[in-house]
């Protein structure tokens, strides 16, 4: 039975890789046990500290200091934090935050008839021809017929004919053909589809 330790060389690179990570490992579990205390806060002076004790030597501000909050579980009442909580006043915006409704827009104002601006309507664009042209005919006298459709509904026209009661064919070419509405003098070249 091989336990795949033939190779020295390789179970030495594992065991230590094995002893990093587990080192790694504890250094960063320990690592926030370690942690300083954050000296940007002040800590607050006992009640019988003197301005001098704040200005003299650091053992003495250390001995004379007591932790700040939740650092300490010291139950004594300290007045001078609570004066300092009643000076906060509140200067919202207004808006009471237990009504769950929201701000009342403002409702713009109608400007009289005299004072509206001078704008004129765009007529909407003319409705697209929805026939499709698939194929042509032709003669050798040059005598040439179309095939269009729209829907299932099939039309062969020549020239200057009419379809639907509503398309004019106008020209007929190798590739395309020129259509207008007559109802809204629309004019769209179709091309030849292939298939």
């Amino acid at each position: 039975m091989k336990l795949g330790t033939e190779d020295k060389k390789k179970t030495a690179i594992a065991a230590a890789l094995v002893l990093v990570a587990s080192v790694s490992v504890v250094l960063a579990f320990r690592g926030s046990d370690n942690s300083a205390p954050a000296a940007s806060a002040p800590r607050p002076l006992s009640t019988g500290a003197t301005p001098q004790a704040r200005i003299g030597s650091t053992q003495t501000t250390r001995k004379t200091a007591r932790p700040m909050g939740a650092q300490t579980l010291d139950p004594t009442l300290r007045f001078d934090w609570l004066k300092s909580s009643e000076e906060v006043t509140y200067k919202g915006t207004g808006r009471d935050i237990f009504r769950s409704q929201p701000e009342e827009a403002a409702i713009p104002k109608p400007l009289p008839p005299d004072k509206q601006p001078n704008v004129k309507p765009v007529p909407p664009p003319p409705p697209p021809i929805d026939l499709k042209f698939y194929g042509f005919a032709s003669r050798k006298d040059g005598y040439k017929r179309i095939f269009l459709s729209k829907g299932e509904d099939i039309f062969v026209a020549k020239e200057g004919d009419i379809v639907d009661r509503r398309y004019k064919i106008v020209h007929i070419g190798q590739n395309s053909v020129d259509v207008e509405d007559v109802l809204t003098n629309n004019r769209q070249t179709l091309p030849l589809l292939a298939g």
